[in-house]
């Protein structure tokens, strides 16, 4: 079952002078999508049929908020690499949370799950198996993030970890 919170968006400026009010005042301007703020959040059991039902939540949030198709392209392939793990890897830890947020021309994308186990980032080629076919999937994510100006962070402790991915959003 997925629980979600639904996205919302609410422009971050204020206008610098007083509205009119009269039926000749000009309609308020959207904030662009880098300027405004917004939030999507959805919990579910680490399932295979979470991740692409995760991924076109996510994808769904980011059209209405007009993202780039390159930005939007990272932010899902981290959805789907994340996930993915998490079934893998702490699918019997509890749940999966995953929210992404649009704040001050950045975009964040956050998997959490509860197992305390910290992803492991391969350091070098040697580190990867050339014949596997996993193992790759948090170094994709980590060298799709940074090549798009953003970085790739997690935290762990005893009640479970989050992984983030935060890019700019233009």
């Amino acid at each position: 079952m997925l629980t979600s919170t639904p996205p919302a968006t609410r422009p971050t400026t204020r206008p610098t002078t007083r509205p009119s009010t009269g039926p000749d005042a000009p309609a308020p301007t959207p904030a662009p999508a880098s300027r405004a703020r917004g939030f999507g959040r959805w919990a579910a059991e680490p399932t295979a049929a979470t991740v692409p039902l995760i991924r076109s939540r996510v994808r769904s949030v980011l059209d209405g908020w007009e993202v780039s198709a390159e930005i939007a392209d990272v932010l899902l392939l981290a959805a789907s690499e994340l996930v993915g793990n998490v079934v893998l890897h702490a699918g019997g830890a509890g749940r999966l949370r995953v929210e992404v947020s649009l704040r001050g021309g950045w975009l964040q994308l956050e998997v959490a799950d509860g197992s305390p186990s910290p992803p492991r980032l391969p350091h070098s080629r040697s580190e990867v198996d050339q014949d596997s076919e996993g193992g790759r999937g948090l170094l994709i994510v980590y060298l799709m993030t940074t090549e798009a100006g953003g970085r790739l962070s997690f935290q762990a402790d005893e009640f479970g970890k989050s992984v983030r991915v935060r890019v700019p959003a233009a």
